[in-house]
């Protein structure tokens, strides 16, 4: 005898219902009705299959940084510390003024605007955010060609804050031409290249 019915819907298929609508509207804005409608079940089955919803949020974090956010840890591996800055704003561009995706970013949403009752989320947004930079840091620790005076911490600042910059103003209806201006004109201040 078996230990319970087979689920009738593939869980990542659904998951990744659930992450467009929370990329849409946010960790608060998003309601468990919003979610069922959406991933197409019903309450018992996603807290069957995900737990609550912030269990399901943290495995829709999870999805985002491996699915369309994927691109951060790939540029890491470029082979100079331009390239890996090139990879991370361009990648930042199509993530968020994609033709498929909602614009903006799902990370830089969920840290600005989550209450207090979701203070739990936004600090593990922050982690994740900052396991980020970190890692960017290190990897500019490791370039060689960068300026001996140049601070690794605050380059990976710097550009963690150009991408978030480059989130708010897809999510505010900037074009991605626009926004590969911005891109460009940030690579030719940081690298002294001619425009």
């Amino acid at each position: 005898m078996s230990g319970g019915r087979p689920r009738a819907f593939d869980p990542e298929t659904v998951l990744d219902r659930a992450l467009e609508v929370f990329w849409r509207q946010g960790y608060e804005g998003t309601s468990l009705s919003d979610l069922t409608a959406a991933m197409g079940i019903n309450r018992p089955s996603l807290y069957a299959a995900f737990g609550n919803k912030e269990q399901l949020f943290r495995k829709v974090l999870d999805r985002y940084f491996t699915s369309p956010g994927a691109f951060a840890a790939e540029a890491l591996e470029a082979p100079t510390a331009q390239t890996v800055i090139e990879r991370l704003l361009l990648g930042a561009i199509e993530l968020t003024t994609g033709p498929h995706t909602p614009h903006g970013c799902l990370s830089v949403n969920s840290v600005h605007a989550c209450g207090p009752d979701s203070e739990p989320i936004r600090q593990e947004v922050i982690a994740r955010r900052m396991a980020g930079e970190a890692a960017l840091r290190h990897r500019f620790e490791q370039a060689a060609e960068l300026p001996a005076d140049t601070d690794p911490r605050v380059l990976a600042r710097l550009v963690y804050t150009i991408t978030d910059g480059i989130a708010v103003q897809a999510a505010s209806g900037c074009t991605r031409d626009q926004l590969h201006q911005v891109a460009d004109m940030a690579l030719r201040t940081l690298f002294q290249l001619p425009s």
